[in-house]
Formats: structure tokens, C-alpha cells, sequence
């Protein structure tokens, strides 16, 4: 009878691993946790792209730890935390010179026309919004904040709770008609 409850056990924390590794990919699509809208960003950075991805490194850095009889859901990216539960960064003399990389980054990929000035394109257009975003982050004194809205990826909810709950219900029911059907055939 042990090694039968074990094993369910294996089989539940197993289904729930797969349907909520698939869930919590979801949120990146949805822009959104389960039904709670992530707050829209005003960079003018990767406008109309997704939040939250821009290489893709976040999203795919979603692990899972499983025990005898638990499962736990992580990341190990350093800056996973501040984007799920959000907060404050202090801006720092390092983080200047890394805002004027990109601003001189975006800034040298302008179209140019043959007489030296910007050509007015969609994507140097686009660039240009983008250089902007940099030297006004690049500006920012050391010392002055950040703050980083809450965009949550992983974690508890009434909509994870109700799919844990569903795949317990589904999976200690299907035992149960296995466990009867069993015993009817051998009667």
C-alpha cells in the first residue's frame, strides 16, 4: 500500500510539474500572471515587443526541484527577483557608463544619408527613441532610484492553486477506478 500512495505521489508532482512549467512559460505570453496584467513599460526600448523578453534568458531560466513529496519553482537569474516582486535599484556610477554604452550603441546605427543627416525611416526613427531612453538613463545622478514595477512570472495563486487542486482530484479519482475495476475483475 506504501509503494502504491508513493507512487501516485510521484505521478501528481510530476503532472504538476509539466502543467505548471507550461503555465508559468504561458506568462510570458500573456504578458500577464494568469489573469494580473503586467504594468506596460515606457521605455521606448523594443517598442510593441514583449515584456520581459528580450533575449529570452528569463523566461527560459524556469527550473523546477522536485522531493519525496514537494515541488518547488525557480530561477537562478540574479535579477529574476526584482522584476517578479518588484522594487528599487540604485543607480551607480557603473550603471552610467553602461546606460552611455548603449546610448552610443543605438546612436551609431542611424541611417545617414549621402549629406551627413539622419534619414527619417521607421527603424532610425525607432533608434532614435531609443537613444533617448539611454542618455536620459545615462543622466541620472548616482544615488537617485529606480523603481522597477512588479511583474510576477513564478509564484502562488487562486489560479494555481486550482490547477494543483485539479490534478490531485484527477489523479486520486483515476486511482480509485483502477483500484475498483481491479477488484470487480478479480471478484
Amino acid at each position: 500500500m506504501k509503494s502504491e500512495i508513493q507512487a501516485i505521489l510521484r505521478r501528481i508532482l510530476k503532472d504538476i510539474e509539466v502543467e505548471m512549467s507550461d503555465e508559468f512559460d504561458r506568462n510570458f505570453e500573456r504578458q500577464a500572471f494568469f489573469s494580473e496584467a503586467w504594468q506596460r513599460r515606457k521605455s521606448a526600448t523594443r517598442p510593441g515587443g514583449h515584456i520581459l523578453v528580450d533575449t529570452g534568458r528569463l523566461r527560459r531560466s524556469i527550473q523546477s526541484r522536485t522531493t519525496e513529496n514537494s515541488i518547488t519553482f525557480f530561477t537562478t537569474e540574479p535579477y529574476a527577483a526584482i522584476h517578479n516582486e518588484g522594487g528599487e535599484i540604485v543607480v551607480t556610477t557603473r550603471m552610467k557608463k553602461y546606460f552611455w554604452h548603449k546610448y552610443y550603441e543605438a546612436t551609431g546605427s542611424f541611417g545617414r544619408k549621402k549629406d551627413g543627416s539622419r534619414r527619417n525611416d521607421k527603424r532610425t526613427v525607432q533608434l532614435s527613441g531609443e537613444a533617448e531612453f539611454w542618455k536620459f538613463m545615462a543622466l541620472k545622478k548616482a544615488g537617485t532610484t529606480i523603481k522597477i514595477p512588479r511583474r510576477r512570472f513564478l509564484g502562488t495563486s487562486p489560479e494555481v492553486e486550482r490547477a494543483v487542486r485539479t490534478i490531485i482530484e484527477e489523479n486520486l479519482n483515476g486511482y480509485i477506478e483502477e483500484s475498483i475495476n481491479f477488484t470487480i475483475r478479480e471478484s
